[in-house]
């Protein structure tokens, strides 16, 4: 890919909220750009479908408590004050109005210019993706419309208001096609994103060959800087919720 890939222009956006399924999802890169935006004074905020305790061998309820500590220090770590965990099952989540439910009402309830989710892809070029990711990708896309419409879930409107977000975002790999922009984090950021992954050090340790984040971490940022022409960056898809849609044109073929 030619180093042509903008940056993001972060005056755009004040306020994210990042919507994952898992304890350490943020942590693979994405928290590295949370790094810069928090020290530019932009807020950010997790919502944590699950507690993870599906991901570790030991008793669940043990893995859970262990892993959201673990996720609590991450977030201290690339400066996110606002985490919401909650006890969605780890591994079997569904799609359905109880998911969107719960996201319409983190949306209503932080308010953000821009949602961080997951691309909804079942195959990426790291593999299949999770299941649990691919449900909340698509959870995640329609309860930005949901929160939007005070007569969907309307049992939260009076507590909390309808929201409407501007930028939707995905995370991006190098050759992507859809890559729209790029956020880069050389320096502090990225070694703030590489040690918020440290900080799941037991969860780590229970996978058998995992790479340590200072080696594999700066390798992809590297790899997605020379896209922006730049040492480290991390690349997403961003698309305006808000624009007015390209009408067909004329010679479109509509059979």
């Amino acid at each position: 890919m030619p180093a042509t890939v903008p940056a993001l222009p972060e005056d755009s956006f004040r306020r994210v909220l990042c919507v994952v399924a898992h304890p350490d999802d943020m942590e693979y890169g994405l928290s590295a750009a949370v790094a810069r935006w928090t020290a530019q004074g932009i807020e950010v905020g997790y919502l944590l479908l699950t507690r993870g305790e599906a991901g570790m061998p030991n008793p669940p309820e043990e893995t859970a408590r262990l892993r959201v500590a673990e996720q609590r220090t991450a977030c201290e770590i690339v400066g996110v004050e606002d985490l919401t965990v909650l006890e969605h099952p780890d591994g079997v989540l569904v799609y359905g109005l109880d998911l969107r439910r719960d996201i319409c009402r983190e949306i209503r309830r932080f308010k953000p210019d821009m949602v961080l989710g997951y691309g909804h892809d079942v195959e990426t070029p790291m593999g299949f993706d999770h299941a649990d990711h691919r449900v909340v990708a698509l959870a995640t896309i329609d309860a930005l419309r949901d929160a939007a419409n005070r007569w969907v879930f309307p049992e939260q409107i009076g507590e909390l208001e309808p929201h409407d977000v501007r930028w939707l975002a995905f995370p991006g790999l190098p050759g992507y096609p859809n890559v729209t922009h790029g956020v880069e984090v050389t320096g502090e950021p990225l070694r703030r994103g590489v040690a918020s992954l440290e900080a799941h050090a037991a969860y780590l340790a229970a996978l058998p060959g995992h790479p340590a984040p200072a080696e594999f971490i700066p390798e992809f940022t590297a790899l997605s800087g020379k896209a922006m022409g730049v040492d480290h960056a991390v690349l997403f898809r961003v698309v305006d919720l808000q624009a007015v849609p390209e009408l067909a044109g004329p010679d479109m073929d509509y059979h």
